[in-house]
């Protein structure tokens, strides 16, 4: 295929752009300096002149509490900048993946949800985001994933290995559970419903559910250190409080997949390991 990736310096994207490259497709890779999905004529014009099959939209303002501050910003990256791509994709004549998040759902069901389960965003991103699932069109691809670590850009594990360098204790909410998900699992993945053209939507996440407590608890086992040092805490008890709100529940079952018989991502205990391992070595 020839395939153009969006937010390709992000953590998705750069292993996006390497499992394409090992697949044996032809790649190209568009970060925000080089193509801003928000401007329509840009759109329309990076597409054409890739010409693309397959777009993979990863670009996204995923900085959920300055989207929480900015509602029109959050919509105009995350919203219209994937109506912009549909029309683009359409004049192409190319198939248009469009990466979203658990945030589209407010977290309070107490299973996990699946893909036929209505969406009722609770913050700004999340709303930006479901915009940007009915935006990409009943023929486009839309994947939605969680708690998503890698390599590149900014994650969980990043943020508590750095952590570990200054404090002996952690303290981290234990009422938000979700599936870590991690980028060099996810991202082969996507590329295989690319390149069947699977239309429709799909939650795509490691397997294990887990709290943001356990899933640091992991991390810091995974370094060698006592997970004993990280301390639970209630969302309530955050000082100061997040601007945006998070669902409590995050957990995406990935039935879509289970009935199509594509085999699930393993559990996020291994990738765990093989990132921490990368990122200390």
């Amino acid at each position: 295929m020839r395939v153009l990736v969006t937010g390709a310096a992000g953590q998705l994207g750069v292993d996006l752009v390497e499992a394409c490259r090992r697949a044996g497709d032809e790649v190209v890779g568009a970060d925000r300096a080089a193509f801003d999905v928000g401007d329509r004529t840009q759109a329309k014009q990076v597409v054409a002149a890739v010409s693309p099959d397959v777009v993979v939209n990863a670009a996204a303002w995923t900085d959920v509490d300055a989207c929480e501050a900015d509602p029109d910003g959050a919509m105009h990256h995350n919203g219209y900048g994937v109506r912009w791509l549909r029309e683009a994709c359409d004049t192409a004549g190319a198939h248009l993946v469009q990466i979203s998040t658990d945030y589209v759902f407010d977290g309070r069901l107490k299973r996990p949800y699946l893909e036929t389960d209505d969406p009722n965003p609770l913050s700004a991103y999340g709303k930006s985001k479901l915009f940007g699932e009915q935006a990409a069109g009943p023929e486009a691809t839309i994947v939605r994933t969680s708690w998503v670590c890698g390599a590149a850009g900014r994650n969980m594990v990043k943020t508590v290995l750095r952590l570990l360098a200054s404090h002996d204790t952690l303290t981290f909410v234990d009422d938000q559970v979700g599936c870590p998900t991690f980028t060099a699992d996810l991202a082969p993945l996507v590329r295989q419903l690319a390149a069947e053209r699977r239309t429709g939507l799909f939650h795509a996440t490691n397997q294990g559910a887990v709290s943001w407590y356990g899933f640091v608890r992991d991390i810091v086992a995974a370094t060698g250190r006592n997970p004993d040092m990280v301390h639970p805490i209630a969302t309530a008890e955050l000082q100061p409080p997040r601007p945006a709100p998070r669902p409590a529940n995050s957990v995406l079952e990935n039935a879509a997949l289970r009935s199509a018989g594509i085999p699930l991502l393993r559990h996020y205990g291994e990738p765990l390991a093989e990132l921490v391992a990368h990122l200390t070595r």
